[in-house]
């Protein structure tokens, strides 16, 4: 078995994938977001509770043997520091500076970086180039994917890599969600040297290769929902204004009923942890004759006529492999979120997880390589 650890874990959708491999049992876990942690404790029987940034969690994470660095880290802009300052002054205030840390500490044998697409065009490339400068050239990591560039001195002279070998959407991997996410995958080059070349792991796993999960947005939905999750007609009416008005502009925004009959294979866009613009994106319509009209409470008009709603947390859920297939135990399905858990978190959870079986299929490949390089 490898031995993982889970860094800004949230609910652990990183660590389930690589447990759905049958071979990697996980050691260690770091989320700071404490209702995560709640659902995390409620799924795992562990409390992550731990700080990334602080001396304390590096100390004990150096005390932890384990095998491969897990961790979803946030988008977010280095420092402008001058060439002749290290890696770690233009790191410095990120959650990366930590995250390299970390690795450069304890070495582990593989690890899993996952990140948005954005990530690629941050500060027109340079956030990346910096990250992949610092895990390739400075911790001496083999990236999958990336090649290193070199000017006509045999300097190193920036990365070369096809997109696609290192963006993976979740609607590739049986599951009907627009989603695509940067994966970073890297093996120590210091531990494996020469066995490295000899490996055949050149670009990310493209799709999934088993029958889909769901195999598109009907298969997800449950309909018939709570009137809670209708919108009313007051709102639905504010919604055509502001999508009527940024098209004028030539803007794309505005919300979007997902499921409409014109689509002959539904999938939603991806599911965000940030409030409104998420749910916005992903309606559905699912009328109920019964419920037209009705006054809600908390609602200042009544239940709109059409029968547009918000997706449901549980179909949030589908839409990332937890309901439905991660948590099944033979035909149980074992997840849930603890007592007293509002919407509104498990909307922010889903949204700010991972689509797991994207994070099987890749774990599948990190532990056959390892395998290979460990001989076993």
């Amino acid at each position: 078995m490898y031995k993982t650890v889970d860094i800004c874990a949230g609910i652990g959708g990183i660590r389930k994938g690589f447990e759905l491999t049958g071979k990697a049992v996980n050691v260690l876990s770091a989320e700071n977001d404490r209702y995560a942690c709640k659902t995390y404790e409620h799924l795992y029987g562990e409390n992550p509770m731990n700080d990334v940034t602080t001396n304390e969690f590096k100390e004990l994470l150096d005390s932890v043997e384990y095998d491969i660095f897990l961790a979803g880290f946030p988008c977010q802009a280095f420092s402008a520091a001058g060439k002749k300052e290290g890696f770690k002054d233009k790191l410095r205030g990120t959650i990366f500076f930590h995250l390299a840390e970390m690795i450069e500490s304890t070495r582990p044998k593989s690890f899993l970086l996952e990140n948005v697409e954005g990530l690629i065009t941050h500060m027109k490339g340079e956030t990346f180039n910096i990250i992949l400068d610092t895990l390739i050239n400075k911790l001496d990591y083999h990236i999958v994917g990336i090649e290193e560039q070199q000017d006509i001195y045999g300097n190193a002279n920036g990365f070369i890599f096809n997109k696609q070998d290192i963006v993976l959407n979740a609607k590739h991997f049986g599951l009907p969600q627009n989603r695509p996410r940067v994966y970073i995958v890297g093996f120590d080059k210091k531990r494996y040297a020469d066995k490295l070349n000899t490996i055949d792991f050149n670009k990310l796993p493209q799709e999934r290769k088993r029958p889909p999960i769901f195999k598109n947005l009907t298969e997800v939905l449950e309909l018939g929902a709570d009137t809670k999750f209708y919108l009313s007609q007051g709102y639905l009416e504010t919604l055509k204004k502001h999508k009527s008005s940024q098209s004028a502009k030539g803007n794309g925004f505005g919300y979007m009923i997902v499921n409409e009959p014109k689509f002959k294979h539904p999938i939603s866009n991806a599911i965000l942890a940030t409030g409104g613009s998420g749910k916005e994106r992903n309606l559905i319509h699912d009328p109920q004759d019964k419920i037209i009209g009705l006054m809600v409470k908390g609602k200042k008009t009544p239940i709109n006529n059409e029968g547009i709603r918000l997706m449901k947390p549980n179909e949030w859920g589908k839409l990332q492999g937890f309901v439905g297939y991660a948590f099944l135990n033979g035909k149980n399905d074992t997840f849930s979120f603890p007592e007293g858990v509002s919407n509104t978190q498990k909307y922010k959870q889903f949204g700010n997880s991972v689509a797991i079986p994207v994070i099987e299929e890749i774990a599948n490949e990190i532990v056959k390589v390892l395998d290979n390089l460990e001989g076993r």
